[in-house]
């Protein structure tokens, strides 16, 4: 395996009708020699309504490589808390181990990389009486899949970027900016 030194991903995954179940995970997977092993290793404390842990699948079920989760959101409440280190951790949790069963991950040397997986988790999610945890699992694990394959494929490339430059544009420029761009 050739040394995974700084590879960045990121993905969105659309909730089904009614939900608020997006997940949008923003990946940073590299060496534990490197930056991103530093910014794992700095990680290990706490922050106030900005929960860290590591992704486990179940008790006693960490995942390689070690993976460091933590929110886009903060958190205020302790339903927010359960779903994030529940069904959200788990998705992530078997996202991962996945990504290594079908080669997206290098099964070598997993000992030497780790991971950084933001979390998006809407916080009308606890509140929600029809929360339909099936999907908050589903858009997790399709977005974290995809995210870690972005982040060692290189994707989007620059010259996609470039391609796409007038043709694609942030959801909330919408009514922003003129049509010509």
């Amino acid at each position: 395996m050739s040394e995974i030194i700084f590879r960045t991903g990121e993905a969105t995954v659309l909730a089904a009708e009614g939900q608020y179940t997006d997940a949008m995970p923003e990946v940073l997977i590299g060496s534990v020699r490197g930056p991103v092993g530093q910014a794992f290793a700095s990680m290990m404390g706490q922050v106030q309504g900005h929960t860290r842990m590591f992704v486990v699948r179940d008790l006693n079920q960490l995942v390689r490589p070690a993976t460091m989760m933590t929110t886009k959101a903060t958190i205020h409440t302790a339903e927010y808390v359960e779903l994030l280190g529940g069904v959200v951790q788990a998705a992530t949790g078997d996202a991962i181990v996945d990504c290594i069963i079908e080669g997206i991950l290098p099964r070598d040397g997993l000992d030497e990389l780790c991971m950084i997986i933001m979390i998006w988790l809407d916080p009308r999610c606890p509140e929600d009486p029809n929360l339909d945890r099936k999907d908050l699992y589903r858009t997790n694990y399709e977005a974290t899949k995809l995210a870690i394959a972005r982040a060692l494929k290189g994707e989007p490339s620059v010259d996609e970027l470039i391609a796409n430059r007038h043709t694609v544009r942030h959801y909330a420029l919408e009514g922003v900016l003129d049509d010509e761009a």
